[in-house]
């Protein structure tokens, strides 16, 4: 299975410029490290030709929250949501229509 985390910089959080960067930095390194360490088991999950793409990305008050947006099967959702929740992430409250909802 190939996994993917996508740092989200949301245009809508807007602190001062050296923060905002240190913020952006530390949400690429943060997606970084979720992919390449907490979830590089999954890459041995079958079928290997699958894929899980997940967001991350900050709430309005800055802690990170996450978001599967494919198709995935229960067990690898569930796999997510405890690694995501080990390292205190929140899960990204979607809206209907598929849509992110904005904080």
């Amino acid at each position: 299975m190939t996994v993917t985390v996508l740092p989200i910089i949301e245009p809508d959080i807007k602190p001062a410029a050296p923060l905002a960067k240190v913020m952006n930095e530390r949400l690429t390194r943060f997606a970084k490290e979720l992919q390449d360490v907490h979830l590089k088991g999954l890459e041995s999950v079958e079928p290997l030709f699958d894929d899980v793409v997940i967001y991350i990305s900050y709430n309005s008050k800055y802690s990170i929250r996450w978001m599967i947006v494919n198709d995935v099967p229960p067990a690898i959702e569930a796999e997510v949501a405890e690694q995501c929740g080990r390292l205190g992430y929140i899960k990204w409250k979607a809206s209907a229509f598929g849509m992110i909802e904005r904080p």
